[in-house]
C-alpha cells in the first residue's frame, strides 16, 4: 500500500471511529456519566494532535479540553491539585487534560521546580487523590504518550523551523532532548507507583501518529458499553496501545 492509500485508509478509520465518539457522547450526556481523559509525555510526543482529533466533531458543551498554564503565586500558595478540581467533569461531560497535575512528576521533578518534599508527598497523595474522584462516580483513563528520542528531536526541529507551530515552542523544549534520561527516570518513577487498579496507566508507542491517535480512540470506546457501536472496530493494536508493565521498561516496549 502506498503512501496515498495509506493516508485515505487512516483517514477513513478516523471518521467512522469520531463517529463512535459522538455515539459514545450522547450516551454519556444520557446516562450522566462523568469522564477525566489525562495525557501525557513527553514534549512532542503528540498530546495536541491526538486531543484534537478527539474532539474534533464532539458537542463543545458538554466536551471540554483544559491545559493550565504556569502556577500563579496564589496556586503555588494552595492545595497542590486546586487548580485542578474546577475543572472536573459533572454528569455528562467529556473533559481532556492535555497535561495535567502530573506535571509534578515529570516537568517539575527534572526542571526543579520543586522540592524533594513537594515530589514525594505528591507521589503519595495523587493514588489517595484519584481514589477519591474513582470513589465519587469519575471515570478516570490515563495515558502515556511514550516516543523515542531520535522522534522527539525531530519533531523538535521541525516546530522550530515551521511558523505555524511557533506556539507550541517553549524554553522547555529546548533542554527536553538534553535531559532525556532525566525524564526517563522520572517518566518511570510516575509509571511505578502512581499505577493503581483505579487509575491505571495506558502506554501508547506514539512514533507513528496517525496510528497512536487510531488506537487511542479504539482504546477509549472499549472502555464503555453504548448503543451502535461498532464491534468491528473495538480493540486496539496491542503493540500500539496497552496497558503500563513494569517489564515494558527493560523489552523494548517504552523507550529507554
Amino acid at each position: 500500500m502506498g503512501k496515498r492509500e495509506k493516508r485515505d485508509a487512516a483517514s477513513k478509520a478516523l471518521r467512522e471511529l469520531q463517529v463512535d465518539l459522538s455515539r459514545l457522547q450522547n450516551h454519556l450526556i444520557k446516562s450522566g456519566e462523568k469522564v477525566l481523559v489525562l495525557f501525557e509525555g513527553r514534549d512532542a510526543s503528540g498530546k495536541d494532535g491526538t486531543i484534537k482529533r478527539i474532539v474534533e466533531h464532539l458537542s463543545p458543551r458538554e466536551t471540554r479540553v483544559v491545559a493550565l498554564s504556569k502556577p500563579s503565586d496564589r496556586d503555588q500558595k494552595s492545595w497542590y491539585f486546586q487548580r485542578w478540581v474546577p475543572h472536573l467533569p459533572a454528569g455528562g461531560e467529556i473533559v481532556l487534560f492535555n497535561r495535567s497535575w502530573y506535571n509534578r512528576a515529570g516537568v517539575e521533578r527534572v526542571m526543579g521546580f520543586c522540592s524533594d518534599e513537594e515530589y514525594d508527598e505528591f507521589l503519595t497523595t495523587a493514588p489517595l487523590f484519584e481514589q477519591l474522584l474513582a470513589h465519587c462516580g469519575i471515570t478516570i483513563v490515563k495515558y502515556y504518550l511514550d516516543i523515542s528520542r531520535r522522534e522527539q528531536k525531530r519533531r523538535l526541529k521541525e516546530r522550530r523551523d515551521d511558523p505555524l507551530k511557533q506556539w507550541k515552542l517553549s524554553p522547555i523544549d529546548d533542554t527536553a532532548t538534553k535531559h532525556w534520561d532525566d525524564y526517563s527516570a522520572a517518566r518511570n518513577e510516575m509509571l511505578a507507583r502512581t499505577h493503581t487498579p483505579f487509575a491505571p496507566w495506558t502506554m501508547v508507542r506514539g512514533d507513528e501518529k496517525s496510528e497512536a491517535r487510531l488506537n487511542v480512540i479504539r482504546d477509549l470506546l472499549t472502555r464503555f458499553d453504548f448503543g451502535g457501536k461498532d464491534r468491528a472496530r473495538d480493540l486496539p493494536d496491542p503493540n500500539v496501545v496497552f496497558p503500563y508493565d513494569k517489564a515494558a521498561l527493560t523489552n523494548g516496549q517504552i523507550a529507554a
